[in-house]
């Protein structure tokens, strides 16, 4: 019988940028910073990369929120209907391979920007959210905590003949109308009537201190620091960059699109998330 010659099955080659970003993870002691960049293939939309530059979403102020009733009501209608999506949201392939890499003890913790929960639902154990988490509410008066799912029973109880659905934005409320939004009930504190507010960071108000130190403690005993999904154009995230630039931290960044620290990066990889960090995760 005449046998065919096959060509020999090899692997793919891995690229220049992955073997140096491999390089640079395994030795270890290296902090993520993440951002919404790297939820965006778990259905949440972005702020500035592909995703988010068609978006018009004026963010709620903490100012507006604590001034107005009308503005909590339009939040709290808007936000009911966004945790639809928020709170069905599932880890991507990018968190997995995080959360892996933590496992593996190469991972030394998680500075997230993103209020989606997701590292931590990948598994991933040492996670500091910087601006909070969508999954909590917290009285501005007494500072009770309480889960969400118990806030959205109790909204969907006062509002039984409520409905409305609109696109929803990154930081998780749904663009709604004047007319959508008028007549939604909005509840407050079963301890003490105060006033509840999503436990996240609006705009106009301060991260807590020590929550900043914290992320600056974990930065400073770091290896090098991994940027992922974040454009850094504000100074939450940037400043993390730049004290592991101060502190000579090589700075790696993944990310669809420029960032505001590209200069202090030794390496750049413009690449989607969830492929680039599996073959990361794989390669290691």
């Amino acid at each position: 019988m005449r046998e065919t010659a096959t060509a020999p099955v090899t692997a793919p080659v891995m690229s220049p940028a992955i073997a140096s970003l491999a390089e640079l993870v395994a030795g270890g002691g290296v902090v993520v910073l993440s951002g919404a960049g790297l939820s965006t293939e778990s259905g949440i939309p972005d702020y500035r990369g592909p995703t988010g530059r068609a978006r018009r979403a004026e963010p709620m102020t903490y100012q507006r929120f604590t001034g107005s009733a009308e503005a909590r009501r339009r939040y709290w209608a808007r936000s009911h209907v966004g945790w639809r999506q928020i709170g069905r949201a599932a880890p991507n392939a990018g968190h997995r391979a995080v959360a892996e890499l933590e496992r593996r003890g190469l991972v030394a913790g998680i500075v997230t920007q993103n209020v989606d929960g997701l590292h931590q639902a990948a598994g991933a154990r040492r996670v500091i959210e910087l601006h909070g988490g969508l999954d909590r509410v917290v009285c501005l008066s007494c500072r009770e905590r309480t889960p969400r799912a118990e806030l959205e029973r109790r909204l969907s109880a006062a509002n039984p003949r409520w409905a409305a659905e609109g696109r929803v934005n990154p930081d998780g409320d749904a663009a709604l109308t004047d007319a959508q939004v008028a007549g939604f009930q909005v509840v407050d504190c079963l301890s003490c009537g105060g006033l509840l507010k999503p436990d996240v960071i609006f705009f106009g108000e301060n991260v807590p201190r020590d929550r900043v130190a914290e992320c600056f403690a974990l930065v400073g005993g770091a290896r090098s620091l991994l940027v992922l999904g974040s454009s850094l154009a504000i100074r939450s995230g940037l400043r993390f960059v730049t004290r592991a630039a101060e502190l000579g931290l090589p700075v790696a960044i993944v990310n669809q699109g420029p960032t505001g620290a590209d200069a202090d990066a030794a390496l750049l990889l413009d690449a989607p998330l969830g492929a680039t960090l599996t073959e990361l995760a794989a390669r290691v």
